[in-house]
């Protein structure tokens, strides 16, 4: 078996297929059904916010995947968001350090990677569960953000950053951008890169991939790192668009991108999943609330909003467990 054999094979493209149909088809049927109930829902201004909307949820989705493409997870996503945005605020801020652009943007960047880079050195070298150690990092995040922030919100950003976060570069807003831009690096990894395939590779059959060599360090250590750059970046483009930033910021964000990326057909056993699916889950899930208010479900859409997310994900993996049942009883046969 080579390391890339297992992801290859005719079956696993026809049910990534499945998936990525299946969800593409469920997009375009609650499109027409809301537009016909308001036609407003196909609205320009609401379809870019959609669109907007999608965009941090892509960019951290992005490195949510290879993190669990190797069978393991990072619930602390939403808690670094928190951070990374109190600690950018707090640099840049006319109010706070008024630091330039070029020191704290880049600081921002290093902060997220930094952790990222923690919790997969705690993983690695540790041995600790990935789902113990995001688990701790979740509450000490947040908990590390509401004391540097003091209990007061954060305003006086630079008005350019949020000029770029709101009305970016042609009335496309820089997070749509960035979004864009990460997706085809992702994509180029994945597909096109040595690293990417050992991804997979590992995710697949830890036992195969470390016969063949590879080792399990450097892969995990990279995933982390990425998906915490991946989340200071998403901080830098999308939270500018608020007036103020607080510290409940990225609150339950990790649950949206977890949901994504395993209801996009990402397995949580590691080494099987899409970045079309991925994106398709993350168009579908952020529609989810805007559909809700069109529908005009009132002050319970947040909670059927919850219930619907939680569906979806049980779903997902139970699906997920059935599909890998199947596989190893016809491998026996």
């Amino acid at each position: 078996m080579t390391p890339n054999s297992k992801t290859e094979t005719p079956a696993f493209a026809r049910i990534t297929t499945r998936r990525e149909f299946g969800l593409a088809v469920l997009i375009a049927l609650i499109t027409i059904f809301v537009s016909f109930f308001d036609p407003r829902f196909l609205d320009a201004i609401n379809l870019r916010d959609i669109i907007v909307r999608c965009a941090p949820t892509a960019i951290v989705a992005c490195g949510m995947m290879l993190v669990i493409v190797t069978a393991e997870i990072d619930i602390s996503v939403g808690s670094l968001m928190a951070l990374t945005a109190a600690a950018m605020g707090i640099m840049l801020s006319e109010n706070e350090w008024n630091l330039s652009l070029w020191i704290g943007l880049p600081a921002t960047l290093m902060l997220g990677t930094a952790v990222g880079l923690l919790t997969g050195l705690l993983v690695t070298v540790g041995k600790v569960p990935s789902i113990i150690v995001t688990l701790g990092l979740l509450t000490a995040l947040r908990g590390f953000t509401t004391l540097i922030m003091g209990g007061k919100n954060i305003d006086g950003l630079p008005p350019s950053l949020q000029h770029a976060a709101k009305q970016g570069f042609w009335g496309i807003p820089l997070s749509v951008w960035v979004a864009a831009c990460v997706l085809v690096m992702t994509l180029v990894i994945i597909a096109w890169t040595p690293l990417g395939r050992r991804i997979f590779a590992f995710g697949s059959s830890r036992y195969a991939a470390t016969m063949c060599g590879l080792s399990e360090k450097p892969l995990k250590l990279f995933v982390f790192a990425y998906t915490g750059f991946l989340t200071a970046l998403a901080t830098i483009v999308d939270v500018p668009r608020l007036p103020t930033i607080e510290s409940g910021i990225g609150l339950e964000f990790e649950l949206l991108v977890v949901t994504c990326v395993v209801v996009g057909g990402v397995s949580i056993n590691g080494g099987r999943g899409t970045l079309l699916g991925v994106l398709l889950a993350v168009v579908l899930m952020t529609m989810i609330r805007p559909v809700l208010t069109y529908l005009e479900i009132g002050e319970e859409a947040e909670k059927w909003t919850k219930a619907i997310q939680g569906t979806l994900i049980a779903i997902a993996v139970i699906g997920d467990s059935l599909f890998r049942r199947r596989g190893r009883g016809e491998s026996r046969s």
